[in-house]
Parts: structure tokens; sequence; C-alpha cells
């Protein structure tokens, strides 16, 4: 009786793993499905870009290219000024998020530890409020105020504007609240003053957050359109998704030129994501502390 009692529990646990392998598989087979049909458009869309202008259109369609050619890339990169237009962009989203991150750490960290001020509990609502308004509410205000500034059709008018982020306050935020004051009293006894225990000790525990919205700051800034046609109106100060739309005639539309120049124009997204994915998704949120 008791040899068989010691024979069960193996059983058990096969059974357990064939039932849960079994109900992966559907499941699994959803996610690759999936995956599929999202790519698919993508995988298209970058072939078409190596496709001459008279075979995009000739039926039946075709996914791959039956004579590859990088003439759109070339003519992207000299006859549509693409350098200049990147290099625009570029300044901008760089810009923009290197003070987006360094505003919302301050403000995320002076709206955690100095919670003591029913003022600062108020401001936070009021901050957080702001995200339920539709950016197209705010657009003719903020216009106002930068061209009263002199900011318009400058660099300055399309940073400012972008530069604090109640998404990026509310995660900065809520990663100081989670780090026990205590760390702060103790180095507040060692003799440090509040800017060094920002700069020291709470601003380089926070890393996984400022990679997190550094990614999305520059993701935001890269693809913005909106704001960027209602500021600027000079040509050579162009972002670059301005500049792709005017490619776009009234009559006809230079499609090579269009599905070369939108291919560059994602790469910086891609190889952003590919070199800092694992700075996100490998940090320790609870570096530094203990249980």
């Amino acid at each position: 009786m008791s040899a068989l009692t010691k024979t069960r529990p193996p059983a058990t646990r096969k059974s357990r793993r064939t039932r849960e392998a079994a109900s992966a598989i559907p499941m699994s087979t959803f996610m690759w499905a999936l995956a599929a049909l999202y790519a698919f458009p993508l995988i298209w869309f970058l072939l078409s870009a190596f496709k001459p202008g008279s075979e995009l259109f000739t039926y039946p369609l075709t996914i791959l290219p039956e004579d590859p050619t990088t003439a759109g890339f070339e003519q992207a990169w000299d006859r549509f000024d693409f350098a200049l237009y990147f290099s625009n962009t570029l300044a901008v989203a760089v810009t923009t998020t290197v003070l987006t991150v360094f505003a919302s750490a301050m403000t995320g960290y002076a709206l955690a530890k100095y919670q003591q001020y029913r003022w600062v509990k108020v401001f936070f609502v009021c901050l957080l409020a702001t995200t339920m308004l539709p950016t197209e509410v705010i657009l003719s205000p903020t216009f106002v105020v930068i061209r009263d500034l002199g900011m318009y059709n400058t660099m300055a008018g399309l940073v400012v504007p972008s530069i604090l982020t109640a998404t990026g306050v509310f995660m900065f935020r809520q990663f100081f609240v989670s780090i026990p004051d205590d760390l702060i009293e103790a180095a507040r006894i060692d003799g440090a003053r509040e800017v060094g225990i920002f700069f020291r000790i709470m601003l380089p525990m926070s890393r996984p957050i400022i990679m997190t919205l550094a990614i999305f700051s520059f993701q935001w800034r890269w693809n913005d359109y909106i704001w960027p046609l209602i500021v600027v109106g000079e040509q050579r100060k162009f972002t670059l998704q301005i500049a792709l739309r005017s490619i776009v005639g009234a009559e006809n539309i230079d499609w090579p030129l269009l599905l070369a120049a939108s291919v560059l124009s994602i790469l910086p997204l891609v190889l952003i994501y590919l070199v800092f994915q694992k700075y996100v998704m490998n940090e320790d949120l609870n570096a530094g502390l203990k249980d």
C-alpha cells in the first residue's frame, strides 16, 4: 500500500505538466497569429521601399520586389534633403527628452517627499487632471503663449511646451513614494543637503524610470506632427514628420521617395529600442533598499 502511495506523486506531476502544456498550445498559437497579423503590414511596408514606382501598383500585388532598387533611398537623402530634417528632429527630440527627464524627476521627488504640505497634494491632483484634457483643447492657448513670448518658428517653441508631462511626473512620483523616508533621514544625519540627496542618492536609484521615460519621450517628440506643424513656418526648420507630409502633392505622390524616407525615419526608434530595452527590462527597482 505504501509503495503505491509513493508512485502517485510523479504521475500526478507528469499529468499536470501535460495539461499545462496542452492548455498553452492554443494561447501560443493565438499569440503567434496575432504577431503575424501585426507584422504583415510592416513587412509589406519595408519591402515596398525597395520596389520601383512601376512595380508598386502592378496587379496582382506581390510582397517581394521583383526588381529591388535603392533609388528611393538615394533620392530621399539627396533630393529630399533628409539630413537637414533628420538633424532638426534629432535636436528637438534629444533636447526635449533630457529636459523632460530632469524636470519630471525633480517634480516627482518634490511631490513624493514633501507631502506634509497640503498644497503639494492639491497640486499633484491638478497635475493629474491635465491628462484628462485632449491635446487639441490646449493647442490654441499654448500657441498664443508661445507666439507672445517670441518663440514662434524657433526651436524653443518646439521644446518648451513639451518639457513637463504629467505622465513623467506620475512615474517618478510613484517610484520615489516607494523609497523609505528613513533613507533620506539617514543621509540628512550624515550631513547631506537636499540637493545632494536628490542628485547623489535618489536620482541614481531611479535609473529604470529615467530610461523608460527617456524612451517614451524621445518617441513622442520624434513622431510629433501637430505641434511642429503649427509652430514652425520656415521650411528649413521643418521636423522630419512635417517634411514627409510635404512629399504628398496635391495631384501626385512620389511613392518610392515617400516610402524610402518613411523607412529611414523609423530607424532611430528601432535602434533606440534595441539598445536600451535591456536597461529597462533588467533593472532592479529595489536596488539600494533592504527588506
